[in-house]
């Protein structure tokens, strides 16, 4: 590992335990124009640079790979890595998108190679005990009654998907990530990721809101 990876490593080891402390004490993300000028600076070179770009995007992009993996050792790894590509990659960015957006496709990436090697080596399941973050439930108007008890519903319906159909319904749903950006990234086509969506809010509903005589599936 180069002195340079080493060095990011341990920024996002270090700045995991702070950003969680400082959260609500700062503001969630800088200006798009400040974010910009960061890019602009790591791509030079500026490594100062990109360490503020890591502290301004890891609560998020950690929160996501939560949601990916369903396990916080696995999320660990998985923000590490996709910092480090990001770190490598910076000059390809070209502003196409929000920096935060390319940066939740690196993190989807990561999340999915890493759950592929771990299933080949160790073929266990995804935990469902972590808890989500800020899931929001779809927009039905059937949705607006106990907000809290849907949300424990909603989470634990989440947790409860397979990894193929959890991993689409938080990159499309949460995140807002385009199919086209879903399916490159978890390398299926836009139609099998169209399918994928369909199938985990179809089931998503069974579970949160079934209908009369209807029997959820498991």
């Amino acid at each position: 590992m180069t002195a340079a990876s080493r060095g990011i490593l341990r920024v996002v080891d270090s700045d995991a335990a702070e950003a969680e402390r400082n959260a609500d004490a700062r503001s969630e993300s800088q200006s798009a124009k400040d974010t910009a000028q960061l890019v602009e600076l790591s791509k030079s070179g500026d490594r100062e640079a990109f360490d503020r770009l890591v502290r301004v995007t890891h609560r998020d992009a950690y929160a996501l790979a939560l949601r990916l993996t369903g396990n916080a050792e696995d999320a660990r790894d998985v923000v590490q890595d996709a910092y480090l590509r990001a770190y490598k990659g910076i000059d390809r960015f070209r502003g196409d998108a929000q920096f935060s957006t390319w940066l939740y496709r690196i993190v989807a990436n990561c999340s999915n190679t890493h759950l592929s090697r771990r299933q080949r080596q160790r073929h266990d399941t995804l935990s469902i005990h972590t808890e989500l973050i800020d899931t929001r439930p779809e927009h039905d108007p059937a949705l607006q009654g106990d907000r809290a008890e849907l949300r424990v519903r909603l989470d634990e319906a989440i947790r409860k998907l397979p990894e193929r159909l959890r991993s689409v319904v938080v990159l499309r749903d949460v995140y807002d990530l385009p199919h086209e950006a879903i399916a490159a990234e978890l390398g299926i086509s836009v139609t099998a990721a169209k399918v994928r969506l369909h199938r985990a809010r179809r089931r998503l509903r069974e579970q949160v809101l079934p209908m009369p005589g209807e029997v959820p599936r498991p």
